[in-house]
């Protein structure tokens, strides 16, 4: 193996753990919000990608002018699935967290039926986007255009979460609710309208790494479930409700699946990353960053 292999390798690694921890980003503010983990999230992801797909297909304009379009799209449907469905689970007089999992459980299974029912299990792909097939030569190690334009979006997308949840009056509210929803409801915060809009985040925020994905990766009606189960493993890895821990998280998922794809084989990609996580699990049960 020479230098420039594994630079590459490591190089690679890094792009896609970026993508990781955007999806993961989403899932760890639900969860640092409200404590209920969101089975269909890899499903808002498919759908985001299918949606990009879809403008595309209809407007043949590159999936990079869509982020805003898709990204609005899945904050409504984040909102919606609070307004709809997460309301009436957390309702429940007994069993509340297994509700609560089996509403999201079934959403999952329904969203993928639909969609499965309208676009076919076939594997499609955006062929023509202006990063299909432009590669960047630096110093020797090859940069595909459209995985590095998907981990400086997604950088850039972490930075606005992070001005958004931290420099900002809505920040400071979401942060107040997490940390006590009764007591932000005696001064006049609505604690159903903060988790409607960290729904509503947390969706757009994968909605925006979909569309960065459907420039490079197939898109079929099980995507989401390859790439929720990768989610979930950067969430407890990170720290369930650190941003901060998902990023670090993702970055380090990303370098350890693409060096065990190097020095074992790829079919066993992921034996790196669950080997990881079971050692956090030992040592530090609640993540690199997690609450104590």
């Amino acid at each position: 193996m020479t230098a420039q292999a594994l630079a590459q390798v490591l190089v690679s690694g890094l792009l896609i753990g970026l993508v990781y921890a955007l999806i993961a980003a989403g899932l760890s503010l639900i969860f640092g919000l409200m404590d209920v983990v969101n089975f269909a999230h890899g499903e808002f992801l498919m759908i985001a990608m299918y949606a990009a797909f879809g403008l595309w297909l209809l407007t043949s304009l590159d999936p990079l002018l869509m982020i805003p379009v898709v990204a609005i799209f899945l904050f409504s449907i984040g909102v919606g699935t609070y307004r709809t469905l997460i309301v009436r689970a957390m309702k429940a007089k007994t069993n509340a967290g297994m509700v609560q999992i089996f509403s999201t459980f079934g959403l999952a299974i329904a969203l993928r039926g639909i969609v499965q029912a309208v676009w076919s299990p076939e594997y499609r792909q955006i062929t023509n986007s202006w990063l299909t097939d432009v590669t960047l030569n630096v110093g020797g190690i090859f940069l595909p255009a459209a995985q590095l334009a998907a981990g400086g979006v997604c950088l850039a997308g972490f930075i606005g979460l992070y001005f958004l949840t931290q420099k900002t009056d809505f920040g400071r509210a979401l942060e107040a609710t997490r940390e006590d929803s009764e007591a932000v409801s005696l001064i006049g915060v609505d604690r159903h309208k903060i988790f409607a809009m960290g729904w509503g985040i947390g969706a757009a925020i994968v909605g925006v790494a979909g569309v960065m994905l459907s420039t490079f990766y197939y898109i079929h009606p099980g995507v989401g479930a390859t790439f929720a189960l990768t989610a979930y493993v950067t969430v407890a890895l990170g720290g369930f409700g650190s941003l901060g821990g998902a990023l670090v998280a993702g970055i380090i998922i990303g370098l350890v699946e693409a060096l065990t794809a190097l020095l074992i084989e790829p079919s066993l990609k992921y034996l790196g990353i669950f080997a990881l996580y079971l050692l956090v699990v030992l040592f530090r049960p609640r993540g690199l960053f997690g609450y104590f």
